[in-house]
């Protein structure tokens, strides 16, 4: 007897289960189809054995044997969401969290770069302040206007 894979020995309980359930969900659809397992067997191109193993959801299964049974009940299409990016919250969750972080980053980068800015800011208005000459204001000058209305 051949020795099976670590996976299949360390596959999760919850995953068991799903298969079996798909294989108890093509095996009622084979049913109502009116099928044999003969029949059935000979349209996927596999044994009578291991489609009655599919049946039980046996994880030693190809998933080729799984796909072409949901594509004679027409559900092959399933397939290609199954797996979709979109559809894949722990890496959404992942990108959510880096997006955070980046966020954070870019907050208290831009908060000290602000604060740095404004250090600059403040320190050349010192200068200015320091450099800047006094300026007296001139005596006001009498315009020649300003006489000839007096004269």
């Amino acid at each position: 007897m051949p020795k099976s894979p670590l996976a299949l020995s360390q596959m999760p309980p919850a995953t068991l289960s799903a298969l079996q359930q798909l294989g108890a969900d093509l095996a009622v659809a084979r049913l109502r189809r009116k099928e044999s397992l003969a029949v059935w067997a000979l349209r996927m191109g596999t044994s009578v054995p291991t489609l009655m193993r599919m049946e039980a959801g046996e994880p030693g299964v190809s998933m080729g044997i799984y796909a072409t049974a949901l594509w004679l009940v027409g559900r092959c299409d399933a397939l290609a969401g199954l797996a979709a990016p979109e559809a894949d919250r722990g890496a959404l969750e992942l990108d959510v969290r880096a997006a955070v972080a980046l966020g954070k980053q870019r907050r208290h980068a831009s908060k000290a770069s602000n604060a740095s800015k404004l250090a600059k800011l403040a320190k050349a208005a010192r200068l200015a302040q320091e450099m800047k000459p006094e300026i007296k204001p001139e005596p006001a000058r009498a315009s020649k206007k300003a006489g000839a209305a007096n004269a």
